[in-house]
């Protein structure tokens, strides 16, 4: 699925101020580029992205009064064209009257930051990447646990929200329970988040749905985090085998992306919180590059071979 945001979302999230075209704040934002159109003021409209997010910064700015009166009613009237979602100045910048004029004329709202214009470019980026990639809902519970983002999975009742409420309780934090949505940030990036409506809620069987915010203080939770192993949960099989060494790590396929993957069987007794938290530690030992099983199989190897120089 493919978030589509309008340039309202925009304004709230950046905290834009909104000079003129507020009839045009439902306006969706369909491209993640946006377009600073330097060229486009000097003349040159073969190369307008006119579906991109228009920001107008120091450069733009400055050029734009250095035409005559004009240039600058004819070229500012091509910019606003139907498909272009809306205009961003940077630096607090007095928007001139043109762009004004044309903004209440074809409805494309005109928007304006203090901040200067490589960080507003920044953020707008950072945003569209964010709000506008590819998502999907996945049922399961997603936690910090000393860093690594762990995405719980299982059968309904379970004991996914038990396990995260343990881990919580030890210090670690959660990102979402029940829901998580997941969205690619680019290839190789997964990050997931609550639904709003979920946020700092958790529900667990018997009790009912509580706050862990502020049940147990903002350091607890996290509004998103990238998720770089699956933890799958699973009733233990007799006659089934489980990988005992984990010399191979075995991936899942989320969106684009592959994610190491573990599956823990449940058994009475077992701490299902213990277990997750080692796994996680695991994950980030490997991401260092520090692989145990395989440093016990070379152990196991090199013991082997001692004794077989030695028998000879």
């Amino acid at each position: 699925m493919i978030n589509k945001i309008k340039v309202k979302d925009l304004v709230e999230e950046l905290k834009l101020e909104v000079v003129c075209g507020k009839e045009g704040l439902n306006r969706r934002i369909t491209s993640k580029m946006f377009s600073r159109p330097g060229v486009e003021l000097a003349g040159l409209f073969d190369f307008y992205e006119e579906d991109r997010i228009q920001v107008i910064g120091t450069k733009e700015y400055t050029f734009f009064h250095w035409l005559n009166e004009n240039d600058q009613v004819e070229r500012i009237a091509k910019l606003f064209r139907e498909k272009t979602p809306c205009f961003i100045f940077s630096n607090n910048f007095e928007v001139p009257h043109v762009f004004i004029e044309n903004g209440e004329k074809t409805n494309i709202p005109i928007l304006r930051s203090p901040k200067r214009t490589t960080q507003l470019i920044n953020d707008v980026t950072t945003y569209l990447a964010e709000a506008l990639a590819e998502t999907i809902n996945m049922h399961g519970v997603l936690v910090d646990v000393h860093g690594v983002g762990v995405l719980i999975r299982g059968e309904s009742g379970i004991g996914k929200s038990e396990a995260a409420l343990e881990l919580i309780k030890r210090g670690h934090k959660l990102i979402a329970d029940d829901n998580v949505i997941i969205y690619e940030k680019e290839v190789g990036t997964l990050v997931g988040k609550p639904p709003k409506l979920l946020e700092m809620f958790m529900e667990i069987r018997g009790i009912g749905i509580v706050n862990v915010m502020r049940m147990f203080g903002a350091s607890v939770y996290r509004h998103k985090k990238r998720i770089t192993l699956v933890v799958d949960l699973e009733l233990a099989e007799d006659n089934r085998e489980y990988d005992r060494l984990g010399v191979e790590e075995p991936t899942i396929k989320i969106l684009n992306t592959e994610v190491p993957y573990i599956k823990i069987p449940i058994r009475p007794g077992r701490n299902m919180a213990s277990l997750i938290e080692v796994a996680a530690i695991n994950r980030r030992l490997r991401f260092m590059g520090f692989n145990s099983a395989q440093e016990f199989i070379d152990n196991l190897n090199k013991y082997i071979q001692t004794q077989h120089d030695e028998d000879e």
